[in-house]
């Protein structure tokens, strides 16, 4: 049904192949346009966009005291009253 077609690359103009599996992912998610760049300007510009954690401001992190040691921790979402927080440790242990 699919056929490996060769498009060209709107970033740097090279040659790259979009697959008959890779139309098949397409057409299963739904997507209708074609990719427009090749693989390496895909990741330089999802590179450059600052998406990596690296980029992003620090989480803010609250104050919290476990409900099953009684430990003081701190957690990246703010507590509330009416639900458990715990440490890390025994978070880990009532999974």
């Amino acid at each position: 049904m699919y056929e490996d077609k060769i498009l060209i690359c709107k970033d740097c103009g090279a040659e790259f192949e979009f697959t008959a599996g890779e139309q098949e992912f397409y057409a299963e998610k739904g997507f209708t346009n074609e990719p427009q760049r090749c693989k390496a300007c895909r990741s330089n510009r999802k590179n450059s966009r600052g998406d990596s954690s690296s980029d992003r401001a620090p989480r803010e992190m609250y104050t919290a005291v476990c409900a099953s040691c009684g430990a003081t921790c701190k957690v990246p979402f703010q507590p509330r009253d009416e639900r458990p927080v715990y440490c890390s440790d025994c978070f880990a242990n009532r999974r």
